[in-house]
This record gives C-alpha cells, structure tokens and sequence, in this order.
C-alpha cells in the first residue's frame, strides 16, 4: 500500500503521521508531501527519516491513497490530479464536503456508502465530526428536529499560528497576530469569516455537513462558534429538540453503546467531558446529559473532542482502513 500524506509537514500532518503509526496503517511505501518550500526537508516516522517531496512528484509516484491536509485551494488545485493518476483521495480541507458528487464520511455512520468508484472522499468539519458522532444514534431513536449548538473551540483549530499566538500572550511576548484581538484571557465569537447572512463559515459548516452524512435535510442546525484560550481540544454546548420523546437513562445507554462516543456523566463526582482530559484520545466524550425542561422532547448535553485527533487525522485515517479492508483501493 502505497500512502502520501499532503501537508505532512502542518500541525495535522504531524498527528496524521502519529496516528498512522499508532493504528499500524499497512503502508509498504510512504511519501511525505508538501509546498514547494518544504521540499528536501527531513520528517521522521517510525523511526526513519522520509525527505519530504512536491506535489507533481507525489502524482506521478501514483500512491494508492493520499490524504490531503494542505488547505482548501491545494486540494482543488491537485485532488483531481490525484484521482486521475488512480489514487484515492480523502481530503480533510472544506473544498469537497458540500460537492453534491463528493461523500462527506464519518466512517462509524456512513462509510458503507464508499465504493471504488469513489475517488476524492472529503473529512467533515473537526466541530461537525464531534457533533453527528453523539447526535446519530439520538437521531436514529427518536428523530431531531432542532439543534441550537454554541462552540468553544481551542486555537490549534487556526493553525500554528494561532497556538504561538496564544502561547506569546501568555508569556507576555508581543509577535504575530492569528487572530484580530488578543486570544488570552478572552473568547472570541468569530471563526473562520463572516459571510451575508452574519453567520461565519464555521458555523454554516455546522448547519450543513451534519444533514449530509446523516442523510436527512428534515433537521436544522443553528449554530454559533466561539474561540477560547485553549491550545487543543473542542466543545460544545448542544440542544436537540426531537418528535419523540426520550428516557434520560436511555440516552445514556445509546451513547455508551456508540462505538467511538465514551459517556462522562456524574455530576455527583464532577464527572463532565473537558479538552484537558480528551487530549491525544481519539473517542468523543459526552456528558452534562439533562431534559430541558423549558420545551417538551429536547435534550441539552456537552460534548468534547479533541480535534486534531477524531476531528481530523484520526478520522481520515479511519477512512482510509475502511477502504483498505473492504479492498476499495
């Protein structure tokens, strides 16, 4: 099996190699690609060190899979490239996940609709992946009607960039702004950028993508996006009105049961999910599982992922293994 990581050389091309290697990927040959320049440098996986290559030299190589995290205008720009050499794409940037001929996987809901035939596979959103992980099994059970989310996303969702942001403010160094206000002891409602409607970019992702993979438009999502001071790790805070209504021990046993979702849920030993313990893990972590009681059938609980994991890398990984092990490359 031939593999190329894109943008191996990016803060999660860095956790894709790691979870490749964690998860013992079958990889007979690895290719480490990048931008122009980054070309030549050295990058270390399982104990050997890969000179990373271009893009054009990783087409014509003709990897069985690339995994792509190099940014939306590089993978429209070589996805296709990439698909018409052969190789099968799974692209973790926003430019195919609302391409109407693209599937948009979270492999423990919707990786059986992936066939040969399916050469670029998007990567939802890292907030969105989190999300339809808990709301699924809910959903199959008793029918959503409305979710009203609130997000508290950390910094290592910008980018480098963002995380050496917060680390020089905390320091009390003065460098280069990720952001348009100081991230320190703050909390910014602004993710990604603002569009007509005065909605941002992250948060129609997070109306979309989840009607997509579970394949229902009959739901809606209303949602708004918050930067915190964290350095890794999302949360949210989600309402979920349904037709039907629901036992709370239920729900629980739903969410145990849910390959991929660990149920933290005690508030009598302060048992709630946090970024600080979902740190490196790859489960999404609910809990603050409580009826809302001011409108029949609606749900409120608190769910945390860390996002360069499950909400990125692990997730494409986990696309390509199905691919490998139902021989659909």
């Amino acid at each position: 099996m031939k593999v190329a990581v894109v943008g191996a050389t990016g803060m999660v091309g860095e956790v894709m190699l790691k979870v490749l290697a964690e998860r013992n990927f079958p990889i007979t040959e690895l290719l480490l690609v990048a931008s122009e320049r980054s070309v030549g440098k050295k990058l270390p996986y399982n104990g050997e060190d890969y000179t990373v290559i271009g893009l054009q030299t990783a087409v014509d190589a003709k990897p069985d899979i690339a995994i792509f995290s190099a940014g939306g205008d590089t993978s429209l720009a070589w996805s296709p490239k990439f698909a018409e050499a052969g190789t099968t794409v799974v692209d973790n940037s926003s430019a195919w996940r609302m391409d109407p001929t693209k599937k948009l996987v979270v492999p423990e809901i919707n990786a059986s609709e992936l066939t040969a035939e399916d050469k670029i596979i998007a990567n939802p959103n890292c907030s969105t992946i989190q999300l339809v992980m808990a709301l699924n099994p809910l959903h199959k059970k008793y029918k959503m009607k409305r979710v009203v989310i609130s997000t508290y996303q950390s910094v290592s969702g910008t980018g480098v960039k963002a995380v050496k942001q917060l680390e020089n403010e905390m320091a009390g160094i003065q460098g280069e702004m990720a952001y348009p206000y100081p991230i320190n002891r703050n909390a910014l409602p602004h993710c990604d950028v603002f569009l007509e409607n005065g909605y941002t970019k992250e948060e129609m992702k997070l109306a979309r993508e989840p009607q997509k993979i579970l394949d229902d438009r009959k739901f809606s999502i209303s949602a708004t996006a918050v930067r915190i001071p964290t350095s890794g790790g999302h949360s949210e805070s989600v309402n979920v009105e349904f037709q039907n209504d629901f036992d709370l021990s239920e729900v629980r046993k739903l969410l145990s049961e849910t390959p991929g979702v660990t149920v933290q849920d005690n508030p009598d030993t302060n048992t709630y999910p946090m970024p600080i313990y979902a740190h490196d893990k790859d489960d999404v972590f609910v809990g603050r599982i409580r009826r809302d009681e001011t409108q029949r059938n609606t749900l409120n609980m608190w769910i945390v992922s860390d996002n360069l994991r499950k909400g990125a890398a692990t997730n494409a990984v986990q696309i390509a293994e199905y691919l490998v092990e139902n021989k659909l490359v």
